[in-house]
């Protein structure tokens, strides 16, 4: 007899809670409406040298009836290994027709990565680039980004070194969500005076496990420096070509200075072309005016 919609409901949310019980801190909720789940992967070793993130989007359908909606996240994964890995984890859904398989598939996952870190493939090469390209191949937009908010924050406090004083960390305001065919924005704003409350409203952002695991955290900040009578502005893309450049160049338009912006976007599965930009600074522009 087929499951009921309560049954594959409830067998969804025994799933979820065994994953998150195994997996501690690398399993993330996205969107607990649209059953969106990233859980980060590594090669289990005391320095990863291999990680991968693999998010999840569970059907209606899913267990009995229907298979989970997936991408793979990494730099470094890309034609042959991703069709490897991805027919790997389509057996598996197939060899356990009807069952919670997302263990299986974790635990797949790492057994590859670990075949690598013991093989002699170079470190992967960590150059992050935009799951979308405006001109161009629309088949070929494989996931292959990863959180580069480690390396940002390194450049914080490259720039930030000189002033070594701890400087408060100042409130942070997160405007309401839009989503769009599944990609979901979201901006966060800060007063900040110097680059060193930038770097500490960044890494205090995240902090949340929410926003690391955000496909892309874009931001822009403009800081006046009554002294030189000049601005001190920086952005950054996180791998959304362009998207930082926008960002600050509406922070231009509107005249806004002494203010940090981040917009978080969570990546759905579907394209959304140019739309992406017209979200990101709606976003922005939302949290400013607010």
């Amino acid at each position: 007899m087929a499951a009921s919609v309560t049954e594959r409901a409830q067998q969804q949310i025994d799933e979820i809670e065994a994953l998150s019980s195994i997996y501690g801190d690398d399993w993330c909720v996205v969107d607990e409406d649209e059953k969106i789940y990233c859980i980060k992967i590594s090669d289990c070793l005391a320095q990863p040298k291999w990680t991968l993130c693999l998010q999840v989007i569970l059907p209606p359908g899913y267990p009995t009836a229907e298979p989970p909606i997936y991408q793979l996240n990494a730099p470094w994964l890309r034609g042959q290994d991703y069709t490897e890995l991805a027919n790997s984890l389509e057996e598996i859904y197939v060899q356990n027709l009807g069952e919670s398989i997302l263990y299986l598939w974790v635990e797949k996952i790492r057994e590859v990565l670990v075949e690598k870190a013991q093989s002699s493939d170079p470190e992967p090469d960590i150059k992050k680039t935009t799951e979308e390209v405006d001109e161009g191949d629309e088949d070929d937009f494989l996931l292959d980004y990863q959180p580069i908010q480690e390396d940002q924050i390194k450049m914080l406090n490259y720039m930030t070194s000189e002033s070594q004083e701890d400087e408060e960390l100042p409130p942070i305001h997160h405007g309401n969500p839009i989503t769009d065919r599944r990609s979901t924005f979201q901006a966060h704003l800060a007063p900040v005076v110097t680059t060193r409350q930038v770097k500490r409203v960044l890494e205090k952002l995240y902090e949340n496990k929410k926003i690391a695991s955000a496909t892309h955290n874009i931001y822009a900040y403009r800081i006046y420096c009554e002294d030189k009578q000049t601005f001190l502005q920086d952005c950054e893309d996180d791998g959304e070509t362009a998207a930082g450049g926008r960002l600050l160049h509406l922070m231009q338009i509107l005249n806004v200075h002494n203010v940090l912006v981040v917009v978080s976007r969570w990546y759905g599965g579907i394209l959304l072309g140019p739309d992406r930009f017209k979200h990101i600074n709606n976003c922005a522009r939302n949290v400013l005016v607010e």
